[in-house]
């Protein structure tokens, strides 16, 4: 994939032009937003407390974002050329819906460039992009604590799935279940 054409990445789906709504714009990453990414996601980690876990790098998002295989898909907000935002998808599936639809790992803007309309942007164009390639639905999960992000998402129509329970399995654990240890 080349650096010089970011709508290749999205060219058999959707094609993502760069939305510009002075003075913020929104574009597909490419490659050498690696770094950019790697360090926002950094910020993110340490805004959800979280960044003893946060272990990413830029070669682990250029391999499994730009690699031969990419796994998500990125958009960057920029602010006079500069990364102050993204949002970081992929998708899914669903059985009961007989379609697929979108996930949203992560949304963030820094701090100061937030209540600019750049988060509402981001997930507008991520919403227009999952009705483009005709998915029914696009997700997310935030922290519970985090009462300004739940605000924000209920403002544009979001509601939480309140009967469902997000589980997880990793490291450790992950490796017993898939060498049949696991406890009982």
């Amino acid at each position: 994939m080349s650096d010089q054409d970011p709508s290749v990445r999205f060219a058999s789906t959707h094609k993502v032009e760069a939305r510009s709504s002075s003075p913020f714009t929104i574009r597909p990453a490419v490659e050498t937003d690696s770094e950019a990414i790697a360090n926002l996601i950094r910020e993110l980690a340490i805004y959800e407390k979280l960044d003893h876990v946060a272990k990413a790098t830029a070669d682990d998002f250029r391999r499994h974002l730009f690699g031969p295989r990419p796994y998500a898909e990125v958009l960057i907000a920029e602010v006079d050329g500069e990364p102050v935002g993204l949002a970081l998808y992929f998708p899914t599936f669903s059985t009961f819906r007989g379609q697929p639809g979108l996930y949203l790992e992560d949304l963030f803007v820094q701090p100061e460039h937030r209540n600019k309309g750049i988060g509402r942007a981001l997930l507008q164009t991520l919403a227009q992009i999952t009705r483009d390639r005709g998915f029914g639905r696009l997700e997310w999960a935030v922290l519970d604590w985090n009462e300004p992000a739940i605000g924000f998402y209920r403002s544009m129509g979001a509601g939480p799935l309140e009967e469902w329970t997000t589980f997880r399995i990793a490291d450790e654990s992950l490796a017993g279940l898939a060498q049949g240890k696991h406890k009982s």
